[in-house]
């Protein structure tokens, strides 16, 4: 795992899902990118109509809420 993006447009859902991803890259020992994509057009180039969204790695795996904190290391534990 190179790469995350969080997608949404600065929702509170957005800004707390960026959070959570932030403390699981943190617990994980992540050391790679993890951006936030707010505009509209780069978000829909992921074929993604509810946000936020979490993409690894070019991957949208997960969409239309905020995700709990033992979901979001999950994706770094599956990555490891």
């Amino acid at each position: 795992m190179k790469e995350i993006k969080v997608l949404g447009t600065g929702c509170p859902k957005c800004k707390m899902t960026m959070k959570i991803v932030s403390q699981a890259a943190g617990k994980s020992g992540f050391s790679g990118s993890i951006e936030k994509i707010e505009d509209l057009s780069s978000i829909l180039l992921y074929g993604v109509m509810t946000t936020p969204a979490v993409v690894i790695d070019g991957r949208v795996v997960f969409s239309g809420g905020v995700p709990s904190l033992d979901e979001a290391e999950s994706w770094f534990k599956e990555q490891a």
